[in-house]
């Protein structure tokens, strides 16, 4: 039962860990098209990237953690 457990946990934080490439590169994609469309708001763009993207990194991270102790 055991290996069950770890193994829908290493699953489970595989998910975690596409998913938050998936949104991370979805963000960085549209920073880079808001920064194309207007130069200066670049560091309006990049500061408010730079917070989801540790947004995301945290939930992922979090998620990873739950994955692990369930095992």
């Amino acid at each position: 039962m055991g290996s069950i457990t770890a193994g829908l946990a290493a699953l489970g934080a595989g998910l975690v860990t596409i998913g938050a490439g998936i949104g991370i590169g979805r963000l960085a994609a549209s920073a880079m098209e808001g920064i194309a469309r207007q130069p200066e708001a670049t560091p309006k763009i990049q500061i408010n990237m730079l917070i989801a993207a540790a947004l995301i990194e945290g939930i992922a991270l979090f998620g990873a953690v739950i994955c692990f102790l369930a095992k």
